[in-house]
């Protein structure tokens, strides 16, 4: 399986691990860490050395409670850093959006790949994913950003974010982008209590019924804070086995902070998962 990334090629025969790039101060994070040019730039190429083959690129903090900022802010944060990489750098590069100000100025700019948190539910946001002719992902998100730990609730978490996805790959086909251009990501801490990330972690598997490549974004994330009571700069391992388990039940894009243990963690469980039965 191949995506077509704006020139660039994405083969999924095999898990992929993309890298986050959070231009941004406030990110839950690594929050104000690489908000200038030149750092963005050194640690887009430090993730590729270790085996990125997405870079993430993110200029509004999507963390719960965190506020939105204008179209002009974030394309100010995310245009310069996708220019410079896109200059430099052989990568595929994913713009983290859900404006279509800032989706359509992205692609220009560079950009491959259209990750949405909202699942192109912004108003125009399908049309101008259609007319930019680059892959999509779709995320789940109960509420927004702002209120989405509120009271999260769901009679069944999975078969709810299924249907949610399903229905927005509909509204994505019927505007023009085509089902091979799309990518799905089942929202892990995005309007989920503890005990919904861990049932669609449980339940990951029965995405495959969809028959679209699967994204999955648990790095250091509250699931696991929450579970082992730990703060985020002591959540790699747990970010590891989560990964492990999502690429173990049919994901094929990790998104990840850690970039270099999480290639080495997703290419370790390829390994298991291909060996023959008989020497």
């Amino acid at each position: 399986m191949f995506l077509d990334c704006a020139g660039k090629s994405l083969d999924l025969s095999a898990p992929k691990v993309m890298g986050i790039l959070n231009v941004t101060p406030d990110s839950f994070s690594d929050g104000g860490k690489f908000n200038s040019v030149d750092k963005a730039l050194q640690q887009a190429e430090a993730m590729l050395q270790a085996g990125a083959a997405i870079i993430d690129i993110g200029g509004e903090s999507t963390r719960p409670g965190s506020e939105p900022v204008s179209i002009e802010q974030e394309l100010d944060r995310v245009l310069p850093a996708i220019e410079a990489i896109h200059r430099e750098l052989d990568v595929i590069i994913s713009i983290d959006t859900h404006k279509p100000a800032v989706m359509q100025a992205a692609v220009a700019a560079g950009a491959g790949l259209i990750n949405d948190v909202n699942a192109l539910r912004t108003d125009n946001a399908v049309e101008v994913a259609a007319s930019c002719q680059v892959p999509v992902c779709l995320m789940h998100m109960q509420g927004t950003p702002q209120t989405m730990q509120n009271e999260p609730s769901y009679k069944d978490v999975v078969a709810e974010v299924k249907s949610f996805l399903v229905e927005r790959v509909e509204v994505c086909e019927a505007a023009g982008i085509p089902r091979h251009n799309i990518i799905l990501d089942p929202g892990f801490g995005f309007g989920k209590r503890a005990r919904h990330n861990l049932r669609l972690m449980k339940h990951l598997s029965e995405f495959q019924s969809l028959a679209l490549p699967l994204l999955v974004g648990v790095s250091r994330k509250s699931i696991i804070g929450d579970t082992l009571n730990l703060p985020v700069e002591q959540r790699l391992a747990g970010s590891l086995a989560l990964a492990s388990l999502a690429v173990w039940q049919g994901a094929l894009i990790i998104r990840s902070h850690d970039v270099r243990e999480t290639v080495q963690a997703v290419k370790l469980c390829q390994s298991v998962m291909q060996v023959e039965d008989f020497d």
